[in-house]
């Protein structure tokens, strides 16, 4: 498919004169410019956008991060390499157990001891669920990776009155039955878990016990009633929009739960995949922003309805993006179901787009407040494991320089280089399509943490490097800039056992001395960040 990148707005003729054409591109001959204003603040990055999902699919818990029996796993069968690469992930927040999994799970079935726990014909994924991990196992593994649960009640098949005894089970110190019953099980403490959403992706088709709109609004609105009387302080997730396919009104869907919701709950929960299953890598570098132009939307939805709700002392409805990955490869037929379902295996290409989602994130730091990348192990997945080892995926490169990195406050940060546009094509496999015009090649976010400045940068070019000037409008950089970036060889590049072409490389450090600028070349097809400070 043919495209023509155009040149930057504020262009002037002789930069003009200077362009060359090659191939489909027209390139200015000026540096680019990232402008960086402290005093111009979006909001504060909450840690929470670093957040996973582990559901009970395919091999993420079995085979992933239980594997009782192996060598490499400790005395509660959770696989040590796992539990070491998820502590380097630096996963804040980590959603369970599902999902689609979840709209069929009664979770007293994966509670007690585990010889009188029943297997389930697990009807979402096409597998059988021993129920051999659940509420207490997953609470124990949280704790030892150093995340907080955030569980997902029933809202197909399940009860509200199921959803109030599990909120007791976990949440309730002692007096009523199911408290009792977990300090029976050996668990003395509540575990106090704050955020429950209500249901997962009720709007699509495919979910068991879906529901339209206002069935939804009002099963949610009465078990968030139950919910909040068994344990006031915690925090409710609605299900808003997962099914954005080309026939389905996701934006009259999220109005009306925001609006029959919006005295209840906390947060609006949106899901997105993308893909490039027509391998056109222009159009696959595109996708973030369509998350990006879908927050803006139901940022406005939920401004219309905080004029008019009663929400006490609580603050404004957030946005969750509680599932976004890259996923197409494994997302059809014999791929979809059983115990290897879901097995998508990640190229650098792949590593730019979800660095570009966390950008997105940031740079809408005061209405995204939580997103997890779905999921944690083997399905659509940061870490793969087989019986012998483990390999780090190309996707977890940019979330972990993100979530180790990446905090404080985000910048409304001005970026001028040259674009391009594409025609209209989906953003994935059974997605909805899209138009982008003006696609920078230059996604950036910046984040500014008591002096520190955090620059993420991903060139989307695929050939040419972009030299950039980046401009301190207020203060001056000052001091060493450390950089590390995250690229390989082509595109295509992939990570297997035994083989790490794409990872993070820490490039030399860059003196800055008290200069309003530097000036710093971005590789072709890649992810930078810059970390150093700005002194007023």
């Amino acid at each position: 498919m043919m495209k023509i990148l155009k040149t930057r707005k504020p262009l002037l003729i002789a930069a003009t004169a200077m362009a060359f054409w090659a191939g489909t591109q027209v390139l200015s001959a000026q540096n680019a410019r990232i402008k960086i204003d402290i005093d111009r603040t979006i909001g504060k990055v909450n840690k929470n956008i670093y957040g996973s999902f582990v559901e009970h699919l395919g091999r993420c818990v079995y085979g992933g991060i239980y594997d009782p029996g192996s060598p490499l796993s400790d005395k509660d069968g959770f696989r040590n390499d796992v539990k070491q690469a998820v502590k380097d992930l630096n996963v804040s927040l980590v959603r369970y157990p599902g999902g689609n999994f979840v709209s069929n799970y009664h979770w007293l079935d994966g509670v007690g001891p585990k010889d009188q726990r029943p297997t389930r014909l697990e009807l979402a994924w096409g597998r059988l669920e021993n129920n051999q991990v659940g509420t207490d196992e997953f609470m124990k593994y949280t704790k030892e990776i150093g995340s907080q649960p955030y569980f997902s009640v029933n809202m197909g098949t399940g009860t509200i009155e199921e959803a109030q005894r599990w909120v007791e089970y976990c949440n309730v110190d002692s007096g009523p039955y199911y408290a009792e019953l977990r300090k029976k099980y050996g668990h003395e403490k509540p575990y106090d878990i704050k955020y429950w959403s209500l249901g997962n992706e009720m709007d699509g088709f495919w979910q068991m016990g879906h529901l339209n709109a206002e069935d939804y609004s009002k099963k949610a609105r009465e078990a968030a009633k139950l919910m909040k009387l068994t344990s006031p302080d915690i925090k409710l997730v609605a299900a808003g929009s997962s099914n954005y396919r080309p026939n389905a009104d996701p934006n009259a869907w999220n109005a009306t739960i925001l609006h029959e919701l919006r005295d209840v709950v906390d947060y609006i929960a949106l899901h997105i995949y993308v893909g490039n299953p027509e391998n056109n890598y222009y159009d696959f570098m595109s996708t973030p922003l369509v998350c990006e132009q879908r927050t803006k939307i139901v940022k406005g939805m939920i401004a219309r309805e905080m004029e008019k709700a009663d929400r006490g002392d609580r603050g404004p409805i957030h946005i969750a993006w509680d599932e976004y990955n890259v996923w197409y490869r494994a997302r059809a037929g014999a791929s979809m179901h059983g115990t290897r379902a879901l097995e998508e295996h990640y190229n650098l290409e792949d590593a730019l787009v979800i660095a570009q989602f966390l950008n997105v994130f940031v740079r809408n730091a005061d209405v995204v407040k939580m997103a997890n990348l779905a999921q944690l192990v083997n399905v659509i997945a940061p870490i793969f494991t087989s019986e012998k080892g483990m390999f780090k995926q190309t996707i977890y490169y940019p979330f972990q320089l993100f979530s180790n990195n990446v905090k404080g406050t985000s910048l409304d940060t001005y970026v001028d280089c040259d674009t391009y546009s594409t025609k209209e094509f989906p953003i994935g496999l059974g997605e909805s399509k899209t138009i982008q015009k003006d696609v920078p090649y230059l996604d950036v976010s910046t984040t500014y943490d008591n002096g520190e400045v955090t620059i993420c940068v991903v060139n989307r070019n695929k050939d040419k490097a972009i030299p950039t000037d980046l401009i301190s409008e207020e203060g001056k950089f000052d001091g060493n800039f450390e950089v590390y970036e995250v690229n390989g060889p082509n595109v295509k590049s992939e990570n297997d056992f035994g083989k790490t072409t794409v990872q993070t490389e820490k490039k030399p450090d860059i003196k800055v001395r008290n200069a309003e600028k530097f000036t710093y070349s971005f590789a072709p097809h890649s992810f930078t960040m810059l970390k150093g400070h700005i002194k007023k």
